[in-house]
């Protein structure tokens, strides 16, 4: 007598699950891995989703979003940060790379540049605001060179030549990005 097996039923998917795929989706964007026709198309295709099995292969081509470490001892630590649905803010004395990542989805960031150590001539800032608000502030003195879709600038006086430059790349969607330079004092 044979028993005949018949597969397990596709796992269902939860608003979480949908939820945790939009940010990898949204992450991927801001590394510049998916353009935004392919960024739609996936949020719907996600949206849509019911099992997990369609969500994993909404983003079967992307990383998994865990942190690869780049040598002994190194990893990614500083390089990204990322706000779910909540705040985040990086101030205080520190090194900043050469390329840094944030990615806020629904909800508030602040990225306070007057005390980081720039570790390059220029500073890649590659920002994601997804229904949020992202404000950067930047140090007198550093030349700031802004683009995207949502991103506004407002800095006061000339920087010195060969003063610093940082470069704030960004997408806004129904949210903001706002670089603010501070105002030195005599």
């Amino acid at each position: 007598m044979s028993v005949e097996q018949h597969p397990a039923p596709a796992l269902r998917a939860s608003d979480r699950d949908r939820d945790d795929m939009l940010v990898r989706l949204h992450t991927a964007f801001a590394e510049g891995r998916l353009d935004e026709p392919e960024l739609d198309e996936r949020i719907d295709l996600v949206l849509a989703a019911r099992t997990h099995a369609e969500l994993g292969a909404v983003a079967a081509d992307l990383p998994s979003g865990r942190a690869v470490p780049e040598g002994p001892g190194g990893g990614t630590a500083g390089r990204f940060q990322i706000a779910y649905k909540g705040s985040v803010t990086r101030a205080g004395r520190r090194r900043l790379p050469e390329r840094f990542t944030a990615v806020v989805y629904k909800g508030s960031g602040t990225l306070d540049l007057c005390a980081a150590d720039l570790e390059g001539q220029v500073t890649t800032l590659r920002v994601l605001a997804y229904k949020s608000r992202v404000e950067i502030i930047v140090p007198p003195g550093i030349r700031v060179e802004a683009d995207g879709a949502g991103v506004s600038a407002e800095i006061h006086g000339d920087p010195p030549a060969g003063a610093q430059v940082v470069h704030v790349r960004g997408f806004a969607y129904k949210g903001v990005i706002s670089v603010k330079g501070l105002i030195r004092r005599p």
